[in-house]
């Protein structure tokens, strides 16, 4: 397995190239992930001068039988950039290669624990025979897509509570990139307003502004802003 490195829109040289191949030490990455097939490294640079301090991108993408795992960071060099994204790839594939050695065996529940640990586990009754389970009420369920969703709606798969302390537009990018996702929620410490971040088509950004008084008394006009395009 070689590992590709290309530049998007920016000259990526040798010396850089050689950093790589030191950084991303394959016996230790098939060491965590003997199936790996290619291993991607993409460099790429914002010049807006205002994003100096995150000017260079670096994107690995990992890909083996299994998932494709990928991070991505943003420094001031290319360098720093390329550190962060090689600990994230790392912790990422350590946490992936503990899933696999969890499912292998480690983690089992002992048979005389059953009962008590899964829900809704099959009782033996003292003959040896499965004892008959109450019945609960019938719940009505709905399918959803791939989901199956019981009861009344709506369907919440996932809810997060995050401290938000104020911060700039400046900082909410900066975070956004940190934590590699295409849109950030904070509380704008210029106008106290709650603010969504995104990432817009190439290297442009948009942000909301939420303003809650501006629809007391109104009937909603939609499920919240569409993020354009």
């Amino acid at each position: 397995m070689d590992i590709v490195v290309k530049g998007r829109k920016t000259e990526v040289p040798e010396r850089f190239r050689k950093h790589v191949a030191e950084k991303l030490k394959l016996d230790k990455i098939q060491k965590l992930d003997g199936k790996v097939i290619s291993l991607d490294v993409e460099v790429s640079k914002e010049h807006n001068p205002r994003q100096s301090d995150r000017a260079d991108r670096v994107e690995i993408t990992l890909r083996s039988r299994g998932p494709v795992i990928r991070a991505e960071a943003a420094a001031a060099d290319p360098y720093a950039a390329l550190d962060l994204a090689a600990g994230k790839l790392e912790a990422r594939m350590r946490k992936q290669h503990d899933k696999r050695h969890t499912r292998r065996g480690n983690g089992r529940i002992p048979a005389s624990d059953v009962a008590v640990t899964v829900p809704n586990a099959a009782r033996i009754n003292g003959h040896g025979d499965i004892a008959p389970q109450r019945t609960a009420e019938t719940v009505p369920t709905t399918r959803m897509g791939p989901l199956e969703v019981q009861g009344e709606g709506p369907l919440v798969v996932r809810e997060k509570t995050h401290a938000a302390a104020p911060m700039s537009l400046d900082q909410a990018l900066y975070e956004m990139e940190l934590v590699g996702h295409d849109f950030y929620l904070f509380v704008d410490s210029d106008t106290n307003q709650p603010s969504v971040v995104y990432r817009r088509h190439g290297y442009d950004y948009g942000v909301i502004h939420l303003q809650p008084e501006a629809f007391v008394g109104e009937a909603p006009g939609g499920a919240g802003g569409a993020l354009g395009g």
